[in-house]
Formats: C-alpha cells, sequence, structure tokens
C-alpha cells in the first residue's frame, strides 16, 4: 500500500530492505572464516577389520561447529563430528583393504548473529592404506605358539617320531631295537641307534579363492578378508616353523602364484600380493585352478584352500579336483561358517515367513555337513569355523599335522 502512495512511500518502503541488508553484511562480516586450516592425522596403515583412530587437527573454528567427511568405500565413519577443540578424536571402521583418498572435508556453523549457515570445504588429499590385519603376528602370540610347540615340552614327542635324521646316540635297553644303525654299530663295536625328528623343511601352500561367492559379507567383512587374515598367521607359523610357505590365488582362472620360500621374506612377499588382491564378481573355476596348482607343486606339500561353495550341486566338482590333488598332497580345506545361519537353525520361528527361513537354514546346514563329510572320506582336513575361531583352528591343525610328521 506504501508503494501505491507514491515516491516518498517507497523510499520509506524499501528501508527495512537496506536495514536486513546491512544487518546481514555485519553478520557475515563478523562471521567470515579467517585462518581456516584442517588436518587428519592417521596411522600409515590400517588393519582392515579393526576400528581406527584418527586425529583431526581444525584451526579456525568457533567452538562446537560441526564436520563431515565424505568416507569412501573402504572405510566406515560417523556422518557429522562436533569439533570439541584443536584436537578431534573420530572413530572409523577399515572395512575395506586398499588405498582410499579423502580428498575433502566439510565444516559447518551458525553465524555469529544466527542469519546464516558457515559452510566453506577444506581440502585434505590424503590416502588411507588399508592392509590385510596381521595384528596376531605383531603381538607375537602366534610366534610363542609355535616355538614353544616346536622346541618346549612337544619336542620330546616329535624326537624319534619323524623322518629326519636328528644325531647318533649309544643304544640303551628299553630303546626300540629298529632305531639301531647297523652298519655304524659294526664299525664301533658296541650298538648305536639313530636318533630322528619331524622334518622342519616342508613345504606349504596357502590357496585363496578370490571369486564371488568370497566377497559375501560375514561377521562385517567379506569372505576373502577373514580368509587372507588367517593366511596369513598361518605363514607366520610356517615361517617360525622352519617350512617353505608359497601363495596361490584364483578365481576364473589362475591368477598368481609364489613358490614356496623359507623365512619371514616369504611371508612379507605373501602380505604384499594379499593387500593387492581385488575384491572381484568372477565365478571361481576350481577345475582350471587346482590342475594348475598341481602341475606347479610336484613335491608333497600342505595345501591350504580357503573356498566357498552355494550347495552339492555346486561343490561336485570342488570336490573331485580336491579328491584328486590329495592323492598326492596333504589338503585343509577351510570354510567360513555364517552365525546369521546359525542363528536362524537355533531359533523357534514366529509365522510362515519365520519357517521358511528357517527351513532354508537347515537346508543350507545340511547341504554344507554333506559336503564336509564327502572331503573327510577322502582323507581332507575340514575347518568349518566362524570367522573369529577360524585361525586358531588353523594354527593347532598345522601344529597338530608337524607333530604327527604327517607330511
Amino acid at each position: 500500500m506504501l508503494v501505491a502512495l507514491g515516491d516518498p512511500a517507497r523510499g520509506i518502503a524499501v528501508l527495512p530492505w537496506l536495514a536486513l541488508a546491512l544487518v546481514a553484511l555485519t553478520d557475515w562480516t563478523l562471521s567470515r572464516p579467517r585462518g581456516l586450516g584442517a588436518q587428519l592425522t592417521v596411522a600409515p596403515e590400517l588393519f582392515v577389520g579393526e576400528d581406527v583412530p584418527l586425529t583431526l587437527s581444525v584451526t579456525g573454528v568457533p567452538q562446537g561447529a560441526e564436520a563431515r567427511l565424505d568416507w569412501p568405500d573402504g572405510l566406515r565413519g560417523p556422518g557429522v563430528v562436533s569439533v570439541t577443540g584443536a584436537d578431534t578424536q573420530i572413530t572409523a571402521q577399515a572395512a575395506r583393504r586398499g588405498l582410499w583418498p579423502l580428498d575433502r572435508l566439510w565444516l559447518c556453523w551458525p553465524s555469529r548473529l544466527g542469519l546464516f549457515q558457515v559452510v566453506p570445504q577444506l581440502p585434505l588429499d590424503i590416502e588411507l592404506r588399508v592392509v590385510p590385519n596381521i595384528r596376531l603376528v605383531q603381538s607375537g602370540e602366534i610366534s610363542v605358539t609355535v616355538q614353544s610347540a616346536l622346541h618346549g615340552v612337544k619336542e620330546n614327542r616329535m624326537v624319534g617320531d619323524g623322518s629326519e635324521f636328528h644325531q647318533l646316540r649309544d643304544f640303551t635297553p628299553g630303546m626300540d631295537v629298529k632305531t639301531i644303525d647297523w652298519k655304524r654299530s659294526a664299525k664301533r663295536r658296541s650298538l648305536v641307534a639313530k636318533e630322528l625328528r619331524a622334518e622342519r623343511n616342508h613345504h606349504v601352500i596357502i590357496a585363496l579363492d578370490n571369486g564371488y561367492l568370497m566377497g559375501q559379507q560375514v561377521a562385517g567383512l567379506p569372505r576373502i578378508d577373514h580368509a587372507v587374515t588367517a593366511g596369513l598367521a598361518l605363514a607366520w607359523a610356517a615361517a617360525v616353523g622352519g617350512d617353505r610357505v608359497g601363495y596361490f590365488a584364483y578365481d576364473v582362472q589362475p591368477r598368481l602364484f609364489l613358490k614356496p620360500e623359507p623365512g619371514r621374506a616369504a611371508f612379507a612377499a605373501i602380505r604384499a600380493r594379499t593387500a593387492e588382491l581385488d575384491y572381484v564378481g568372477r565365478e571361481t573355476n576350481h577345475t582350471l585352478a587346482l590342475t594348475e596348482l598341481s602341475a606347479r607343486t610336484p613335491k608333497r606339500s600342505l595345501i591350504v584352500i580357503f573356498t566357498e561353495f552355494v550347495d552339492t550341486t555346486s561343490a561336485e566338482l570342488l570336490v573331485e579336483n580336491i579328491r584328486l590333488l590329495s592323492k598326492r598332497h596333504l589338503v585343509v580345506f577351510v570354510a567360513l561358517r555364517d552365525a546369521g545361519v546359525d542363528a536362524l537353525v537355533d531359533q523357534a520361528p514366529q509365522d510362515l515367513d519365520g519357517v521358511a527361513a528357517v527351513v532354508a537354514a537347515h537346508q543350507v546346514a545340511s547341504e554344507r555337513r554333506l559336503v564336509f563329510e564327502q572331503l573327510a572320506r577322502i582323507g581332507v582336513t575340514v575347518i568349518d569355523a566362524r570367522p573369529g575361531q577360524v585361525t586358531a583352528q588353523l594354527i593347532a591343525t598345522y601344529l597338530d599335522i608337524k607333530a604327527r610328521d604327517l607330511l
């Protein structure tokens, strides 16, 4: 109505807008970011499956500002973080192996007079390296376990039961007559016995199936990451135990083979290769892969196969190829049990949908049991365990094989 009264009234109508613009300009001037900076501190290597501590240092922001990071696919972190001081602690989870960039940081806080939301963007340009989990190796737990088994109390059981020459000693009553070395006894004109021990120079091959089934999530991680963690633990145990360790990765075709090598250098090479192992969506060709593995390992070896199958039909070729492989080698078959399926088997259904889920879970469990029984009948050692238990069972199986001198 003021505009309709003429030019003087128009001037009066504009005054509130001018005052608002002046207040907004003042608010922006008082709230404009000055001296903004951000730095994210993190360890050079992060272990997959573990919580990752990050320290965010931001300058030039008011107390109570909020920060948001553009998390890549390999990391899971909080959506919004409150900046509580110079250093803000953030906890994320390393969900997938690889190099994951964190390009930018978004900040947000209200202006001084509350008219605006200040939302600056700061570049970070850092890469987070998520690698296979070797926490057990670093802790020394595996080294202590293996060295205690090979050089501690169990050494007494291993000496005399193996195939590798250890030493000569005078024959005494009570010793096995079969241990007498008759040629050396004739030269010395007194009975001398040979003392044997378990061989320490076997070949151990870690075979990782990297097909699409191994990419399924179990206990918060892809199956392949659980397999890599257990495989590296075994590689370290075998290196400490004096064996040669090799590595074989395959999916639709063989991808990589590292011949068995002794010592920690072999572990370092396997760790580097498993860190580079991609997540793929291809189906596994067990026939081609295991045939290739058999051709590359002429010496009798301990072959540990990490793989997965859907049902008895899809496992027929797998079982047949493992049967052929087990004629020459000692095979350990490792499968990861899904806790979700176990929970369905144990729970009582509440409705028809629950009944269908329970029936399906029982069928899956029954078919897996049939496959494991087939493998056991052909002499394959089967480890069917949940992800948190598979490493301990695998190392215990390895030590048992060493103690019984099965190779």
